[in-house]
């Protein structure tokens, strides 16, 4: 898979300090020091002004599935289109196939159950999402701090555990080879047990966003 709405993993590799989790279930790298700490703190500020409940899509009927907040962060802030550029060069995804940046805020107790990122096929909202800019392709997280306790994102399908780090990023492909949908890329967001959360994810498309 290759073009303006893909990364690889030698594009990810070639930045210094990259890695890439050994499993053959799933393409999943982790970069650490990716924004400065006072670049978190910028981001921090901008999710605490202005957050909602977090929603999903194909409401499954369990209120508690997802507890934490969302921001939907408006490019006209210079540290918003910052990242976004810099996630655009570390992936080299066009930025016309980003979704806008979403930051969400876990406090404690909150959690996001084990989910996956991309949208089921024949689902009841397949076509409401995917409609225009096609299926999410690969996301990037970023840990905007250090959680005190709890907090860590755990891929279930391969018991890998990722405990939050101001600056780190974590990026995987929502798809197998043949590009569909990956199900061991199921991960859980899981309660923080002490202090809050923030993260900024960023999911990119097939085509480009409409």
């Amino acid at each position: 898979m290759d073009g303006p709405g893909e990364s690889s993993a030698a594009r990810l590799l070639s930045r210094p300090g990259a890695q890439r989790f050994p499993s053959s279930r799933l393409d999943l790298f982790i970069l650490r020091e990716f924004l400065s700490r006072e670049t978190c703190a910028e981001l921090i500020d901008l999710i605490e002004t202005n957050n909602r409940p977090s929603t999903i899509a194909d409401y499954n009927g369990d209120d508690a599935f997802r507890t934490s907040s969302t921001c939907d962060l408006s490019p006209d802030y210079p540290v918003v289109a910052g990242l976004a550029e810099a996630l655009s060069q570390l992936s080299g995804i066009d930025r016309s196939h980003a979704e806008p940046l979403q930051g969400q805020r876990y406090e404690v107790g909150q959690e996001f159950k084990a989910h996956t990122d991309y949208f089921e096929p024949n689902s009841a909202d397949f076509e409401k999402f995917c409609a225009t800019a096609g299926q999410r392709t690969w996301t990037f997280m970023v840990y905007l701090n250090d959680v005190e306790a709890g907090g860590a994102t755990r891929f279930k399908v391969i018991d890998k555990m990722i405990q939050p780090e101001a600056g780190k990023v974590i990026a995987w492909n929502n798809r197998r080879a043949d590009g569909s949908p990956n199900a061991a890329t199921l991960h859980h967001a899981m309660k923080v047990r002490k202090g809050r959360k923030y993260v900024i994810t960023q999911w990119y498309r097939e085509r480009p966003w409409g």
